[in-house]
């Protein structure tokens, strides 16, 4: 039984060593805000599944992620989620552009709204031609993303890793 406890424990700590989420606070210390230009701290980021956004706002405030056509137009009245409470995680789970707006309409309008693009993970063919909007342009503004510890896998890199702990893991048992 302690074998197979030990087994689990490892096996659980060569998944974490895999994880290659990254958390970006979104604002960075400004944070979600009216005051930040939401535009140009995005402008250099790509966001991959399993990245997390982190909201941080007054309590006050909301955070809604709306359709595109609900962004373009500030509609806070048909949302598909809305946040709360002044700290909102939220996981970006699968491939494709998610949008935010403030729950404020008059806020949204000056400018609070956020559309992230969301990369998926899949390798890009060798054959393809790199498209103009990949080619990114420095930016001024000092923004580190970090690391979130959370268990995300990222393609056969992480299965190789996995499967070389546990391996290890199996050997030293025996």
């Amino acid at each position: 039984m302690a074998k197979l406890i030990l087994l689990s424990f490892l096996t659980l700590s060569c998944l974490v060593l895999t994880s290659n989420a990254t958390t970006y606070t979104v604002g960075d210390t400004s944070g979600w805000d009216i005051s930040t230009s939401l535009d140009s701290w995005t402008t250099g980021k790509i966001f991959k599944v399993g990245d997390v956004l982190v909201f941080q706002y007054s309590s006050s405030d909301s955070v809604c992620e709306v359709t595109r056509a609900n962004f373009q137009t500030c509609n806070t009245t048909n949302v598909l989620s809305r946040y709360s409470g002044g700290n909102t995680t939220i996981t970006l789970t699968q491939p494709g552009t998610r949008y935010f707006i403030d729950g404020n309409q008059l806020y949204c309008m000056g400018g609070m709204k956020l559309q992230v693009n969301v990369a998926g993970d899949a390798v890009p063919s060798p054959v393809a031609a790199p498209e103009p909007a990949a080619i990114l342009t420095p930016n001024s503004k000092n923004s580190n993303p970090t690391s979130d510890g959370g268990i995300t896998f990222g393609g056969w890199g992480s299965l190789v890793a996995i499967l070389v702990c546990l391996m290890g893991t199996a050997m030293h048992l025996l």
